[in-house]
């Protein structure tokens, strides 16, 4: 099973009462570069840009989702301790230099940080 059909597979079974957020954010992740791919990594749809894992949803919180922008499971060493990207939208939450979360509660909050997620996906993956 490809990791697409996977996805499809894990959205079809997933009961969450952000289901259709989970699925938007998904379609704006993909459709921001033709290049990133998707697949079920921890138990979540993952993204994956030159066949690393660099965004995976965490759906575990109550009342929100999250998305985790990160360097995959092999993290290289950086020689500096700033944030990977500049956020100026202040919707990342860092919880290192080289991973922050971006929290969704409700379908209008997924419209309304749409572009910034954009942006933000192609920054991330630039900037790895």
């Amino acid at each position: 099973m490809s990791g697409s059909e996977q996805v499809v597979e894990f959205m079809k079974n997933l009961d969450h009462p952000l289901k259709e957020e989970i699925e938007e954010v998904r379609s704006i992740i993909l459709s921001t570069d033709g290049k990133i791919t998707e697949h079920i990594k921890w138990n979540a749809p993952s993204f994956c840009y030159e066949g690393e894992d660099r965004i995976t949803f965490n759906l575990h919180g109550k009342g929100f989702i999250r998305l985790i922008f990160h360097c995959g499971a092999k993290v290289k060493v950086r020689k500096t301790k700033e944030p990977l990207i500049l956020d100026s939208s202040g919707m990342l939450e860092w919880k290192a230099a080289d991973r922050a979360i971006m929290k969704f509660t409700d379908k209008n909050d997924v419209i309304a940080k749409e572009e910034k997620l954009r942006e933000i996906v192609i920054e991330w993956i630039k900037a790895i």
